[in-house]
């Protein structure tokens, strides 16, 4: 999930006249494949120094029913204040997207993914140890910014809704996690 939280300004700063990219059943390689088929010259993306915030909006954990209360609403309160990032997208992230970028790995496989005319709509399955967890991604974006509604549920970790809005902030710094 944090991979996906810090490279989804890869997948989101495309122009809204730009190309469509959709995929059904595909992998998360088959999709970065099809996003750098997309981006042609290179100016579907743009690179650069990106803000973010993830804010989580709702939290249901198996065994979140048996804390203490208090317990439950110090960490739902914490959670949902919502946690900073900074990332860089630089030109070779531009030139040659990774297929782990999308926030999934080998055993994930997009259901559908379109992203085109400043709209983004996926939906993603994972499978691991025998437990499958589902992840829908709807939002917008323009080159500079985007705003992004992701839930997750199914698995161990129960279901979760998170916004994350980012903006693009001009030159990388060199300071930026990875």
């Amino acid at each position: 999930m944090k991979r996906f939280i810090m490279l989804l300004p890869l997948v989101l700063a495309a122009c809204n006249s730009g190309p469509k990219v959709t995929a059904e059943n595909a992998s998360v390689e088959e999709v970065s494949n099809k996003v750098a088929a997309a981006q042609g010259s290179g100016s579907f993306i743009s690179p650069g120094h990106w803000d973010g915030k993830v804010t989580i909006t709702n939290l249901d954990m198996p065994g979140m029913d048996k804390m203490p209360p208090e317990m439950a609403k110090t960490m739902k309160d914490k959670m949902m204040k919502g946690q900073e990032f900074a990332s860089c997208v630089t030109e070779a992230d531009v030139k040659s997207p990774k297929a782990g970028m999308f926030g999934g790995d080998k055993s994930c496989r997009y259901d559908h993914f379109t992203m085109a005319g400043g709209t983004i709509d996926a939906k993603m399955t994972c499978e691991t140890a025998g437990q499958k967890r589902d992840m829908t991604i709807k939002g917008t974006y323009s080159p500079d910014s985007y705003h992004t509604e992701v839930t997750s549920s199914g698995g161990q970790a129960g279901t979760m809704a998170m916004t994350i809005d980012a903006k693009r902030a001009g030159a990388c710094t060199g300071k930026e996690k990875s």
